[in-house]
């Protein structure tokens, strides 16, 4: 079976701009695949370019294997939620939901009968008759995603949909998104700058920096064997540990990332030894079930994550941070 969209070789320049910079990526049949990646990395760019708002400059692109270059938007089996779901607020939630049908010429009585079976899958039945502005940012977004369900494409397409809700609404989302994939079984490309939206509902991440792909893989992946010090900075929080400084205290040679939770804070006892340093905290910071304590060793900067109620320290005190030696993860030094 062919991929449900692959790129090989993709650019897109914007005059001397590279937003997308010799983009390779093959997104397997009902994944869900999440492009991550800051402000003007290119993810953004990528899935208009899987949509057909933009056009390579070069390289190719096939979506379950037809040439997608050069075809427009309404010809590809793809439709896009956006973030800020464009519902037209002159027409009610049916309408809203069956307009991409009556482009196509559907007829009236399908459409309204497709529509509402759209509406109950995102459990909005009986809204049909409502405007946009009678509901709540939550069910604006369940509308403008009903809207591109209805049109049954092969890949949905998601362009930051969750950016505009609160977090408790957000996380509901989160999880309805994904069961809902799961249930229908189509593909989603799910574009976003939130690492937790990526690393709880994608298959597979794509992380991306300066128009190109720098790692991609699943979640775990991407979280426990950052390859560079962006993606170890970039994706959660991680201790990024200099090459003089592993070596001083037992690690590898070389750039290594430490995550915050695989760190243990201890009284100092005795002669320091390797995977463990020394240091002043500067810094606790109460975050529910975790605390972060912020410790100065040997002019590096480190944080652990420990279990609220386990501290027995306080801002000043000299304390000592110790790590298993697999917990370090070597990187490259960007």
């Amino acid at each position: 079976m062919p991929s449900a969209v692959r790129f090989q070789n993709v650019s897109r320049h914007f005059g001397t701009v590279r937003a997308v910079d010799d983009v390779s990526l093959d997104i397997a049949p009902g994944e869900f695949f999440a492009m991550l990646g800051p402000s003007g990395s290119g993810k953004t760019t990528c899935l208009r370019l899987i949509a057909g708002f933009e056009q390579p400059t070069a390289g190719h692109i096939e979506i379950f294997g037809e040439t997608a270059e050069g075809l427009p938007p309404y010809r590809r089996a793809v439709n896009t939620v956006f973030q800020d779901y464009a519902l037209f607020p002159h027409m009610t939630v049916g309408e809203n939901v069956a307009y991409g049908l009556m482009i196509k010429g559907v007829s009236r009585a399908e459409r309204e009968a497709r529509a509402k079976q759209a509406l109950a899958l995102i459990k909005l039945a009986g809204f049909e008759a409502r405007r946009p502005g009678q509901l709540s940012g939550g069910q604006r977004q369940r509308v403008a995603l009903a809207r591109a369900l209805v049109n049954e494409p092969k890949v949905l397409l998601l362009d930051e949909p969750l950016g505009a809700l609160d977090l408790k609404l957000r996380e509901q989302m989160q999880e309805e998104l994904r069961a809902l994939q799961h249930q229908l079984g189509i593909t989603f490309v799910f574009v976003t700058h939130d690492q937790g939206e990526a690393l709880s509902m994608a298959d597979r991440v794509a992380i991306f920096n300066e128009g190109r792909i720098v790692q991609a893989g699943t979640p775990a992946d991407i979280y426990e064997r950052p390859r560079s010090r962006f993606v170890a900075d970039f994706v959660g929080s991680s201790n990024v540990m200099a090459p003089e400084f592993s070596r001083q205290h037992g690690g590898p040679t070389g750039w290594v990332s430490l995550r915050p939770e695989a760190i243990r804070v201890e009284a100092p006892r005795g002669k320091v030894q390797p995977g463990s340093a020394d240091g002043q905290i500067i810094g606790l910071h109460y975050q529910g079930a975790l605390t972060r304590v912020v410790i100065m060793a040997d002019g590096t900067r480190l944080i652990a994550a420990v279990p609220s109620g386990s501290i027995a320290f306080a801002e000043g005190d000299t304390a000592r941070f110790t790590w298993d030696r697999a917990a370090l993860v070597p990187m490259a030094a960007d």
